[in-house]
């Protein structure tokens, strides 16, 4: 990982300043892929995975820079679970054998959903605390949390997903907005909106399937 980090080091110069704080090229082509990768998960349209792939390794070395290593961590799985997500949608089944569509969860589903991420945050949060210099021990540990329920929500193609990178969005948008990554956050607060507009839509598919 640090060889790789170093061959990137030309990535992390400053492409251009936003609100007098630069943006790397690193963070800049991170922002253009992943706002295609949401718009192509919005059209549930399988290419978002691969595109997430690569917006999420370019952001594990910017947030491993920053040390904000939950979100590092984070996009790590997100790059790996990208691969078992890409799969789901091409071949994935549901309980009754059909190739998956999009549908919601059950009350019991929600929260269960919930319950996850309330006691994985925790966990996280204290990990984060006692085994790594990060100033944002709790606020890291949240959206990594979140995020995680939310992938695998994804993956299966369930609604719930959206309201739950609503969540995970809106509190990004504070953390990356301390950490000094306007770009980022100015992604995550389209990405807010993008998600009720997914919510919207795969609502929409729902009723039609």
């Amino acid at each position: 990982m640090t060889d790789l980090l170093q061959g990137m080091q030309p990535l992390f110069a400053p492409a251009f300043t936003l609100w007098g704080s630069p943006v790397s090229w690193v963070e800049a082509i991170a922002f253009v892929l992943a706002i295609a990768m949401v718009v192509c998960n919005i059209r549930v349209n399988p290419l978002g995975w691969p595109l997430a792939i690569v917006s999420s390794l370019l952001y594990v070395a910017l947030f491993r820079d920053i040390k904000l290593y939950g979100d590092a961590s984070l996009q790590v799985f997100f790059a790996a679970i990208a691969g078992w997500g890409w799969w789901q949608w091409l071949r994935g089944t549901q309980r009754d054998g059909r190739a998956l569509q999009v549908r919601s969860m059950g009350p019991r589903g929600r929260l269960a959903v919930i319950a996850a991420t309330l006691a994985l945050w925790p966990a996280l949060g204290w990990f984060l605390k006692h085994h790594t210099d990060t100033d944002v021990p709790w606020w890291d540990a949240f959206p990594t949390a979140a995020s995680v329920v939310g992938q695998w929500l994804l993956g299966r193609k369930y609604v719930e997903n959206w309201p739950t990178w609503v969540v995970v969005n809106t509190v990004s948008v504070g953390l990356f907005a301390y950490k000094g990554l306007w770009l980022t956050a100015v992604l995550y607060a389209i990405f807010v909106g993008m998600s009720f507009a997914g919510w919207q839509a795969w609502r929409r598919v729902e009723r039609t399937t």
